[in-house]
């Protein structure tokens, strides 16, 4: 268990008391927005996307590490079994060890050639539905947010 779950672990209620679960049926839409640019995103039905979900709006600063854009979002979730080291173009991701959400649109300073590196194996929990590599000359320091758009039942 990472250890940041560790130290949480006897302040925060046990179970899913108060958190209406993502389900496979519904469509949860969020959208990254920065001074500039506007993309948006559908949740995943996992328990991290539910999670990131209860926690919006969020407003901080962007941090970029190559062609990567990551900031802080705390929320109390480990890796899920579907997490993954290499990163993919539109799949939106948490590195729940650091507590930071991940959107990569290229080459990481890790990457070899071919691949998307990620700092760590991440929880994979949305897709962009816009082109994330809209990104590409962000700076670090930008106010960056994370809100909330729509949760209705799919068509």
């Amino acid at each position: 268990m990472p250890t940041n779950l560790l130290r949480d672990s006897s302040r925060r209620p046990r179970g899913n008391a108060g958190r209406a679960p993502l389900r496979d049926r519904d469509s949860y839409i969020a959208r990254i927005v920065t001074d500039r640019v506007s993309i948006h995103v559908e949740l995943l039905p996992t328990l991290t996307a539910q999670f990131i979900w209860m926690k919006l709006p969020l407003y901080t600063a962007a941090e970029t590490w190559g062609d990567c854009l990551h900031f802080e979002l705390p929320v109390d979730v480990g890796r899920e079994q579907n997490a993954r080291l290499n990163g993919v173009i539109g799949e939106l991701y948490y590195w729940a060890e650091d507590d930071r959400v991940v959107v990569p649109w290229g080459l990481t300073p890790l990457s070899r050639p071919g691949e998307i590196r990620l700092m760590q194996r991440c929880n994979v929990w949305a897709l962009a539905l816009d082109d994330v590599r809209q990104l590409d000359g962000l700076v670090g320091g930008a106010r960056v947010g994370l809100e909330r758009v729509r949760a209705s039942p799919a068509i």
